[in-house]
């Protein structure tokens, strides 16, 4: 897809060629009220337009469309009009809404480009920057396909290859295109997130990431690729993470991805992805229902995959190491039992109760890795409780933090973003949930306050970091009909990363 920003009006297009074959977009709010553009472009077409929301044929419903052919006077094929609801109520997610219900219009309409006039519609507390970042996150989702593994490949490919943003009363500024820069390498980042978790267990295994990530420091200078065996592992005295993998054939991965686009002396943000590649919950087994879904158990892998090329591809001035732990956590007679008790990198010993609570054993082993790379910051992202979905359903991830500065920061990028997380407590009161009678600690704190007792195992990994803990269990994936890996949180994450350069000039 190819994106650019002109400053144009559509009567402008009245008599030329440049736009056969494509289709040029405005908005209609409630009651027929049309967009400045849309009036400019009525007027052109001698009222074409108004006549036929009078006729009723749009209201200007939120997300509503309707594709006009051959409109008088317009050298477009194609007129879309979008519905946007009603002025004062357009806000960020309805906006986000329309765009999606827009670009679907778009993709099915056989257009092969289109010019999309959205600069002159006001969305409550977002500038114009924000709005075209959004059309183009919206116009990658919607033609994503995960095909690769299908006989046939999709033959409705879509057709729509350019889109231009068109200005009706100002000059292209540094700041829309610097927008429209972002927002690529967002959308192209949560793509390679999406690949990596909608592919099945028995392809996407530890081995397989780490060859991805090989591939990533090759097409990449600024990223250095680093990956560690089982035996490795063990010499660091990853004891933790070594018990989730012992029932499985697959052989683990630490995989270490280095970004440097800063002085060497600058501290680093450390992402670390949970990478397991299948969880069937190991001896403390699943139900069968949905365990499919488990493949999706290293989304926050991929996400890290995702950040990690999208800042890349902006060279980004920053250091920014992502650790993977990957394997996968199966049943077998060689599988760690219930009751087990094994010695982390940090020396801290932890009885294993649960088998299928495997998320923070190996986060653990990585987040005291992180140590040797001096962090700045530390942030681990993982699809870590089922606790973290009843707490705040499929639509905010979890977030924790032992720094509340740190906590704003990841807030703030995800409410710019509309990749939203939510602040939980990380009080020290929920420790005792995770007192042991045998070792150190225990794995699991019982069904109370499930996803804090599991930050809280975590931050007593992290205390000498600024860290804080994102829980994507309920965000990583959609189920049903639309089942699939959904990029969460490359636009949080990548957000954050973009604002900390800022914040340094």
């Amino acid at each position: 897809m190819e994106f650019s920003i002109k400053q144009c009006s559509p009567e402008k297009h009245v008599g030329s060629a440049k736009l056969k074959n494509g289709c040029v977009l405005v908005g209609v709010f409630d009651s027929g009220k049309l967009t400045d553009a849309a009036q400019i472009l009525d007027k052109a077409a001698q009222h074409y337009i108004s006549e036929i929301i009078a006729r009723g044929d749009m209201t200007g419903k939120a997300a509503s469309t309707l594709l006009l052919h051959n409109v008088p006077n317009i050298a477009s094929d194609r007129v879309l009009l979008l519905g946007l609801g009603k002025r004062p109520e357009l806000d960020a997610r309805q906006y986000i809404d329309c765009m999606r219900a827009a670009m679907r219009a778009l993709q099915g309409s056989n257009a092969k480009d289109a010019v999309l006039y959205l600069t002159d519609i006001t969305v409550k507390g977002r500038d114009s920057a924000w709005c075209l970042s959004q059309a183009v996150i919206a116009s990658y989702e919607s033609q994503y396909r995960s095909d690769q593994l299908k006989s046939k490949a999709d033959k409705s490919k879509q057709v729509l290859r350019k889109i231009q943003f068109g200005l009706l009363n100002e000059k292209p500024s540094a700041a829309l295109e610097t927008a429209v820069s972002e927002a690529v390498a967002i959308a192209q980042g949560m793509a390679l997130a999406k690949d990596l978790g909608n592919l099945p267990g028995n392809v996407c295994t530890p081995t397989y990431l780490a060859k991805q990530a090989i591939t990533l420091g090759k097409t990449h200078k600024t990223i250095k690729t680093t990956i560690l065996d089982e035996k490795d592992m063990q010499k660091l005295g990853m004891g933790s993470l070594l018990s989730v993998t012992r029932g499985s054939a697959e052989p683990a991965k630490l995989i270490t991805m280095e970004y440097h686009g800063a002085d060497k002396k600058q501290k680093p943000v450390v992402l670390v992805g949970k990478g397991i590649t299948f969880d069937s919950g190991g001896i403390s087994l699943k139900p069968g229902a949905e365990m499919d879904e488990m493949k999706y158990d290293m989304c926050g892998a991929a996400s890290v995959f995702g950040t990690i090329q999208a800042i890349a591809e902006l060279g980004l001035k920053l250091n920014v190491v992502g650790i993977i732990p990957s394997c996968e956590n199966m049943p077998s007679s060689t599988a760690t039992k219930p009751g087990d008790i094994v010695t982390s990198m940090s020396g801290q010993t932890i009885e294993i109760l649960n088998t299928d609570a495997e998320g923070r054993l190996i986060l653990c082993d990585a987040l005291t890795y992180a140590a040797k790379f001096q962090p700045d910051t530390i942030i681990d992202i993982a699809t870590l409780t089922g606790a973290c979905i009843i707490a705040l359903g499929h639509v905010a991830s979890g977030l924790f933090s032992n720094q509340d500065k740190l906590a704003h920061e990841l807030l703030a990028a995800g409410e710019q973003t509309q990749d939203r997380a939510w602040h939980m407590p990380l009080w020290e009161d929920y420790q005792s949930q995770l007192d042991s009678n045998f070792a150190d600690m225990q794995n699991i704190g019982g069904r109370a306050g499930g996803s804090i007792t599991a930050a809280c195992f975590l931050a007593r990994f992290t205390k000498e970091y600024r860290w804080a803990h994102l829980d994507i269990a309920g965000t990583a994936w959609k189920s049903g009909k639309d089942k699939g890996a959904t990029g969460r949180p490359v636009p949080l994450l990548t957000r954050y990363l973009i604002n900390r350069v800022a914040a340094s000039k």
